[in-house]
């Protein structure tokens, strides 16, 4: 079983910063390409940013100069680095990975999702 924890989340003024982290744990053989999704009441889950175990990375166009998602692969762990907040970005954020078993099977996990609000 693998779990994705979350944190980092809060309320921020606009312009502010906040940086998310999301930590993979247990029966983990291989983590493959992790990312961010968030999602407003009413709306479907938007994909934010994507990265892969390679390091490639690739960006909502509403998020590019603003965010930036990084991993460490030696602590399972991706990040989100979010500057210049706007109030639309306001949403739960979740985590998303990728992982294969020892059989080189694919399973997909998601995080608890994490409140990122932005307002005045």
């Amino acid at each position: 079983q693998v779990q994705l924890v979350e944190s980092g989340g809060g309320s921020v003024q606009p312009g502010g910063s906040l940086r998310l982290s999301c930590a993979a744990s247990g029966g983990i053989f291989r983590l493959g390409a992790m990312g961010w999704y968030r999602q407003t009441p009413g709306s479907q889950r938007e994909r934010v940013a994507t990265i892969t175990s390679g390091g490639s990375t690739n960006y909502a166009d509403s998020v590019k100069g603003r965010f930036t998602i990084s991993r460490d692969n030696a602590k399972n762990t991706v990040y989100l680095q979010m500057n210049s907040l706007k109030p639309e970005d306001t949403a739960v954020y979740y985590c998303n990975a990728q992982t294969y078993r020892t059989d080189w099977s694919l399973y997909d996990y998601w995080g608890q999702g994490t409140q990122v609000t932005v307002s005045s």
